[in-house]
């Protein structure tokens, strides 16, 4: 007998919307999006699990006839455990987009977000050169940085955008000084962002500079081509 394990059959509403809280929508955050990755990944084992039950009905699969020639149920196979797995297949693959639709949303949140902050500081390190002279500004608009690359491979996705060794970095897609607590954020957001622009900001002997990095897959190993390690202050 094949038992339904559909997230949806254990799933709140509130863990069914992590973009949504007690107290009305708030924005989505890093931990959502590793929260739903968790599940996507844990419907496409049921996803797969079902399939195994109809593989092992004579490879039944979603739509052969359940009827003999004559019309009569099929002997050879049990249509408890068929019907019962292709049900929950087709409730899965629905639970199964609306995560991914979820992830897109919260990915697409986190980046709106990410290009707001940086607007602000540049109006807010504009401002503050305004009002402290060119001879001291610079040095305390610069923002704080979490990370720093210690190495380049050649004619990776890292150095086609300009990354350097050295390079200290402040803002890297979705993560910046006040949420990041790791590498794995960092990784998180570059598996996420497999072929698309990433906007990556880094000081450079005392300047900072914007580079859009887009993870890809390419002669060496990883989707950037580079080494980062955590900023010790």
């Amino acid at each position: 007998m094949v038992r339904d394990t559909r997230p949806g059959s254990t799933m709140s509403d509130k863990e069914a919307r992590p973009s949504e809280g007690s107290s009305g929508a708030r924005a989505a955050t890093v931990s959502d999006i590793h929260e739903l990755m968790r599940r996507k990944e844990e419907i496409e084992a049921q996803i797969k699990a079902n399939y195994d039950v109809l593989e092992g009905q004579k490879g039944v699969g979603m739509d052969e006839p359940l009827v003999d020639c004559e019309g009569y149920p099929r002997a050879d196979v049990d249509l408890y455990q068929v019907r019962t797995a292709r049900h929950n297949i087709i409730c899965l693959q629905n639970d199964h987009k609306a995560v991914m639709k979820q992830v897109e949303e919260a990915l697409h949140q986190l980046h709106a977000r990410d290009k707001e902050k940086q607007a602000r500081d540049r109006a807010e390190a504009r401002q503050e050169a305004l009002s402290r002279g060119h001879s001291h500004s610079h040095s305390h608009s610069l923002p704080q940085a979490f990370a720093k690359v210690n190495s380049v491979s050649p004619g990776s996705p890292a150095s086609t955008a300009g990354l350097q060794v050295d390079d200290e970095i402040v803002e890297f897609g979705s993560v910046n000084p006040q949420n990041f607590q790791s590498l794995h954020n960092i990784s998180s957001v570059v598996q996420h962002s497999e072929g698309k622009p990433l906007n990556v900001t880094v000081i450079r002997r005392g300047e900072k500079h914007q580079l859009r990095l887009v993870p890809s897959r390419w002669t060496g190993r990883g989707l950037l081509g580079c080494n980062i390690v955590p900023l010790q202050r």
